[in-house]
């Protein structure tokens, strides 16, 4: 399959021409509102190495989805629950969120690929009402969280990150929750992870996906992001 090289302009390829085993569509381009905000409307995201590469655009032939309503919570994640062990809030520390996603260290991975640059866009959307954030607290010390885009009744999740034992898991299960009593019908996890999986993600071929997708972006959810428990 080609790889498609960008211009100035926001138009992408038909995301079924995206390179089967690598995910990649495209190269190129710029970080705009404009531009990711057609991108998450096509499935296409970006995800690259700042240090060797310039921008990627995927789509990858196997899709990592959660449904909401198919959200698995363990017992012993249930119970911490229970327990309410963080104060949880939303969209109160978009910037935070994002910085401490690029800052902690993750296992079999150096640097990170949410640069400088990557931040700033993410910040834009967030300023524009289509990016949103979920964090968890311990005092006043925050301790884990995620963020990703809302269009429609889809959310597209980025990343998370944890400081604290089940920080990211409570906010990430409470989140969805949430998300699903909203009217949201389809959470974009990409690719696949064990962690994502325990909740009861799975993969789509890329045409049932973007079937989905088509159809969660009709959906107007009663609000576009949860308000603070």
């Amino acid at each position: 399959m080609p790889i498609f090289l960008l211009d100035e302009t926001p138009v992408f390829p038909d995301p079924s021409l995206a390179d089967e085993q690598t995910g990649i569509l495209a190269v190129g381009g710029d970080l705009s509102a404009r531009r990711l905000i057609a991108a998450y409307r096509q499935g296409i995201f970006p995800w690259y190495d700042q240090a060797t590469c310039p921008i990627l655009w995927h789509s990858p032939a196997e899709r990592f989805v959660l449904e909401p309503a198919a959200l698995h919570v363990s017992r012993s994640l249930e119970k911490t629950l229970r327990r309410a062990p963080f104060r949880l809030t939303y969209d109160r520390a978009f910037t935070d969120v994002l910085r401490a996603c690029a800052e902690v260290p993750r296992p079999g991975q150096a640097g990170t690929w949410l640069n400088r640059e990557m931040q700033q866009a993410y910040g834009e959307l967030h300023r524009r009402g289509v990016a949103h954030s979920a964090e968890a607290w311990e005092g006043d010390r925050l301790v884990g969280g995620l963020y990703g885009v809302t269009l429609g009744g889809v959310f597209f999740g980025e990343s998370m990150f944890a400081r604290a034992r089940d920080a990211s898991k409570v906010a990430f299960a409470t989140l969805v929750r949430h998300l699903e009593a909203l009217g949201y019908v389809l959470i974009d996890c990409q690719v696949h992870t064990e962690h994502l999986a325990r909740f009861g993600a799975v993969e789509w071929p890329r045409d049932r996906f973007h079937a989905a997708l088509e159809m969660g972006l009709r959906i107007r959810p009663r609000a576009a992001w949860p308000a603070d428990p």
